[in-house]
């Protein structure tokens, strides 16, 4: 298991944001809840845009991947153009490939590009936007326990 800690977040984020803005510059970012959702907050700051938003998909129980993909909760995105789907990691892909089928399949004219912080290079999809790969589980200092 690997540790990845709000220092090395901080640097990393700022470094996608760059990346985001000079290759899509999105009218809106749409965080996974719950792992997407710190780096939805950070990019929505660092690239000025207020429309930021949440759905929610659910595939892993813990560290358990579960045989369903549950994904509920989509925005109104039909007065955007460019959307930005942002998650902590793209592990199998599996979520991300279903999460943009939904999305494309009810916003058609969207252009939609996703931003990660680590992704699997075997996974079925590879984000638009990512930082660093990864070989083991992460443990996001989001996700400490406040027990």
């Amino acid at each position: 298991m690997t540790y990845y800690d709000f220092d090395s977040f901080r640097h990393d984020a700022k470094v996608l944001a760059q990346k985001v803005k000079s290759e899509f510059d999105p009218d809106a970012i749409l965080g996974i809840a719950r792992g997407g959702l710190t780096l939805a907050h950070f990019l929505a700051n660092a690239l000025d845009i207020r429309d930021c938003f949440s759905l929610n998909s659910i595939h892993y129980e813990k560290s358990k991947k579960l045989d369903t993909i549950n994904i509920y909760n989509i925005p109104d995105l039909s007065k955007f153009k460019k959307v930005l789907i942002t998650d902590d990691i793209i592990d199998s892909g599996e979520s991300m490939v279903a999460i943009k089928k939904k999305i494309s399949n009810m916003y058609p004219n969207l252009e939609i590009a996703v931003a990660t912080i680590f992704y699997k290079p075997k996974a079925l999809m590879l984000p638009n936007f990512t930082i660093k790969e990864a070989d083991d589980w992460i443990e996001f200092f989001w996700d400490l326990s406040l027990e």
